[in-house]
C-alpha cells in the first residue's frame, strides 16, 4: 500500500489504478467483492487532474487534510456550532465569508471594494480618490 500511495504522490495515478485492478484480478476475488476496487480505480482516473500531487508538493502547498480541518473548525464550527444559535444557509454563508475575509487579513481591501461598487450603485459613480480604510 506505501507504494501504491508513494506512486501517488509522484503523479502516476492511471499506474495506480491499473495495478489496482491487476491486483484483484490476480487474486481472484468475486466480481461483488472487486467492486469497490474498480470503484476507487474509476475515481482515481476520472479525478486523475486534481492528484497532481508531484506539482502541489513542488509549490510547497499543503495536500495533508489536517490544515483543512483546522481551517474549517476555526472558520466554520467554532462561529456556526454555537449552542442555540439559529443559521439560515444565506446568513451562514454570509458570515462565513466575513470570516474567511478576515483570517486573510483581506477585510479592508473587501470594504474598500465593496463601498465604491455601492456608491457607483447608488450614485452612478466613483471618486477617483477614495479609499476607505477600517481599523482591525
Amino acid at each position: 500500500m506505501f507504494e501504491r500511495a508513494h506512486a501517488l504522490l509522484q503523479g502516476k495515478v492511471s499506474d495506480v489504478a491499473a495495478g489496482m485492478r491487476r491486483s484483484a484480478t490476480r487474486q481472484g476475488i468475486s466480481q461483488e467483492a472487486r467492486a469497490p476496487v474498480d470503484k476507487c480505480a474509476d475515481y482515481l482516473l476520472k479525478n486523475k487532474e486534481r492528484f497532481d500531487y508531484a506539482k502541489v508538493l513542488a509549490s510547497g502547498w499543503p495536500i495533508a487534510t489536517g490544515i483543512i480541518e483546522g481551517a474549517c473548525r476555526q472558520l466554520v464550527k467554532d462561529r456556526m456550532d454555537l449552542t442555540g444559535a439559529r443559521w439560515s444557509l444565506d446568513g451562514a454563508e454570509e458570515v462565513l465569508r466575513l470570516r474567511s475575509l478576515r483570517a486573510s487579513g483581506l477585510v479592508n481591501e473587501y470594504m474598500a471594494l465593496h463601498h465604491r461598487q455601492e456608491r457607483q450603485r447608488n450614485y452612478g459613480s466613483v471618486p477617483q480618490n477614495e479609499d476607505i480604510k477600517l481599523a482591525t
